[in-house]
C-alpha cells in the first residue's frame, strides 16, 4: 500500500484548510474568466464588496469547460494560442447562461465550478466524525492516509481479523474512507484487505456505502451572490453518520471480511496458462492501463513467480506502491478488488490469452 502523510499532518492541512476556504452560489452571467498572453486563466466574480479574482486549477477549468459545452482539448488549445478567442466564448457563453453554479475556492484558487444542486460533504466534518469512529475499532491502525487535490483517503487495519490465504499468506481486515469535495467521485466507504507478505492493499468493492454529493437546490435571488461559511452552514448529517459508523463496523465484521478474502482465496484455483504477457496486455486493454503501467504489472507478476490469477491480483496491488500518483496508485487498489469479483468466463479470457 502506498504511503502517505501522518494522521497528525492530515489533521493540520484539514484545518488550515477550513480557515481558508470560500463557497460561493453565483449565477453564471455575475462571473468572467480573463486569460492572460501566458496562458494564465482567472475567473473575475462580482461579489458583494467588489470584483474577487481568483486563479483557476486544471480541474475548476476542465469543470468549466463541461458546464459551456466546450470540448475541453479546444479550451486548452484556445488557452494556450488565441487568449483572446477563449475568453470571447467562455464569457459570451457564461452571460447567455441563466444556471448557477457553486464555486469552491481555496487559497484563493477556483477549485472547482459545481451544480448548485452540489451537497456539500467537506473532509473536516467527515474527519471529526469518522475518526473516533474508526479509533473505536479493535486495534486499529492507521496504514495510509492522504489529502490530494481532488480526494481525501482514510486507510485502516484491524489486525485482529485475519484469514490465512494459503500457509504463511496472510491477510488482514481493513476500511477505506474516501471523499471528494471539489465533484470528483462520492464520499464512499469499503472494506479493504492487507496482504502482511507484500504490504498490499486491495479495495472490495461490495458491502459499501456511497453517498452523493447532490442536494436540494440552494434559494436564493438569481441577481445575488450567496456566500456559504463554515461556521454558518450547520447541516444535520447525524443520521447519515450513523449509517457511516453501521457501515464501518459491518465492514471490518469477521463475516464480511471473510467474504472478501475468501472470493481472494478462490483465485489461487485459476491458473494463467496463456502467454503472462499477453495476459497483462489484455489486462491493460480492459482497464486502460498505459504502456508504464502494463510494464510495471508484469514485472510484478514475473518476479514474484505466482502464475495464477492470485498472483495477477497481488501484482496489480504491489505495483500501486509504485505508482507516484496517491490517487491513481489507489485506483490499482481497487483493481484487485474488480478482479477478485470477475467471472469465470472473463477470467478464461486473461488466463488464456495468447
Amino acid at each position: 500500500m502506498k504511503n502517505g502523510r501522518s494522521l497528525i499532518n492530515l489533521a493540520h492541512e484539514l484545518e488550515r484548510q477550513l480557515a481558508s476556504k470560500r463557497d460561493m452560489i453565483v449565477p453564471s452571467s455575475m462571473m468572467l474568466c480573463h486569460t492572460d498572453d501566458g496562458g494564465k486563466c482567472k475567473m473575475m466574480i462580482e461579489e458583494p464588496g467588489g470584483v474577487g479574482k481568483y486563479d483557476i486549477t486544471n480541474l475548476a477549468r476542465r469543470q468549466l469547460a463541461e458546464k459551456l459545452k466546450i470540448p475541453f482539448a479546444y479550451f486548452e488549445r484556445m488557452r494556450a494560442e488565441q487568449p483572446g478567442l477563449l475568453d470571447r466564448n467562455v464569457n459570451t457563453w457564461l452571460q447567455t447562461d441563466s444556471e448557477r453554479r457553486m464555486i469552491r475556492t481555496l487559497d484563493g484558487n477556483v477549485r472547482a465550478v459545481l451544480s448548485d444542486r452540489y451537497r456539500r460533504l467537506d473532509n473536516f466534518d467527515l474527519a471529526e466524525n469518522v475518526l473516533p469512529i474508526l479509533q473505536k475499532l479493535p486495534e486499529v491502525r492507521f496504514e495510509s492516509v492522504e489529502l490530494t487535490e481532488t480526494k481525501m483517503y482514510i486507510k485502516v487495519i484491524t489486525p485482529s481479523t485475519q484469514f490465512e490465504m494459503a500457509p504463511g499468506d496472510i491477510v488482514q481486515a481493513g476500511i477505506v474512507i474516501t471523499n471528494s469535495e471539489v465533484g470528483h467521485g462520492t464520499l464512499s466507504v469499503q472494506p479493504l484487505i492487507y496482504r502482511l507478505i507484500c504490504r498490499n492493499g486491495l479495495i472490495a468493492a461490495d458491502h459499501g456505502l456511497r453517498k452523493t454529493h447532490v442536494g436540494r437546490i440552494s434559494q436564493s435571488d438569481e441577481e445575488v451572490i450567496t456566500v456559504f461559511r463554515d461556521d454558518t452552514l450547520a447541516a444535520d448529517d447525524t443520521a447519515f453518520f450513523l449509517k457511516v459508523r453501521d457501515v464501518v463496523e459491518a465492514a471490518v465484521s469477521e463475516a464480511s471480511f471473510v467474504q472478501v478474502a475468501q472470493k481472494m482465496q478462490r483465485t489461487l484455483g485459476i491458473k494463467l496458462t496463456g502467454d503472462p504477457v499477453k495476459t497483462v496486455e489484455v489486462l491493460a486493454n480492459r482497464y486502460t492501463l498505459n504502456e508504464a503501467e502494463r510494464a510495471g504489472v508484469l514485472r510484478h507478476l514475473i518476479v514474484d513467480g505466482d502464475l495464477s490469477a492470485y498472483g495477477l491480483v497481488n501484482a496489480v496491488t504491489h505495483y500501486s506502491q509504485d505508482v507516484e500518483d496517491y490517487d491513481r496508485a489507489t485506483e490499482f487498489e481497487a483493481l484487485g478488488g474488480k478482479l477478485i469479483d470477475l467471472a469465470a468466463s472473463e477470467w478464461k479470457g486473461l488466463a488464456e490469452a495468447v
